[in-house]
């Protein structure tokens, strides 16, 4: 869900009246992310979705009949997820982050454009002065929760789908799952490679993945089937900085 778009409303409660339009509104692509969801979750299903922000995933999974646990640590998103979601009695909602271990993390705000804001002070490090990133200021900081996927797993059951977006922390979430599961999504991004590339290899670590990725929000796969570990690390190394971000999506 990474947009770092020149113009950004001021200040969180806009920024966030923006998310809800752009990932919410009419002109969100609803049949798109159904139909490419679908492939990975089924009516009664578990998934976790670790970066919810203001939960046009979790919508999509619960129209697929799943059960859903929902991670925000932004408390302006969370106000919105507990607004849509917070009386489902198919959704337990999660003020916290996820990362390689339990306890708390600092968690780097851009109030004008919550979408970006990270656990990661290497992914702000690396925005800095990139092309398509200019403007972007993380301009507050908190500490927020953290646990670990295996303590989700621990405490609700194993999922069928894990989707992950934290801009640039996706590493970390990843190194606190110690167990295959069925099928996730990590976020990446163009600035930050390295972390995806990271997350390919802790993924083939835990099991035999194939792979794919949409770009952007296209909700649209550009292999339609698994490719190998090394395959998509080149596909990835080999992305124009303007394709800016995406979704690799892995399946045992």
């Amino acid at each position: 869900m990474t947009c770092p778009e020149g113009t950004r409303p001021r200040g969180t409660a806009a920024a966030i009246g923006r998310s809800l339009r752009l990932y919410r509104g009419a002109g969100a692509p609803r049949a798109a992310m159904d139909a490419l969801y679908r492939r990975f979750v089924r009516p009664d299903d578990l998934v976790f979705d670790i970066g919810a922000h203001v939960g046009d995933r979790v919508a999509a999974f619960r129209r697929l009949g799943a059960r859903v646990v929902a991670l925000e640590p932004q408390p302006g998103p969370m106000r919105a997820l507990r607004l849509l979601h917070g009386r489902d009695p198919g959704v337990v909602l999660m003020a916290a982050a996820a990362g390689d271990r339990c306890g708390d993390v600092v968690l780097h705000l851009n109030r004008a454009n919550p979408t970006v804001s990270t656990a990661s002070p290497g992914f702000i490090a690396e925005a800095a002065g990139a092309p398509g990133w200019e403007g972007q200021i993380w301009d507050d900081r908190i500490t927020v929760p953290a646990t670990t996927l295996d303590r989700l797993v621990a405490e609700h059951g194993r999922p069928a789908f894990v989707k992950i977006d934290v801009e640039g922390f996706e590493d970390r979430v990843l190194a606190g799952l110690t167990q295959p599961l069925p099928a996730l999504s990590f976020e990446f991004t163009t600035i930050a490679r390295a972390v995806a590339l990271r997350c390919l290899d802790r993924l083939a670590e835990l099991g035999p993945y194939g792979f794919d990725v949409a770009l952007g929000e296209s909700q649209s796969l550009r292999f339609g089937r698994p490719v190998g570990r090394d395959a998509m690390a080149d596909y990835l190394t080999g992305l124009p900085p303007e394709a800016n971000s995406g979704d690799v999506y892995a399946l045992l």
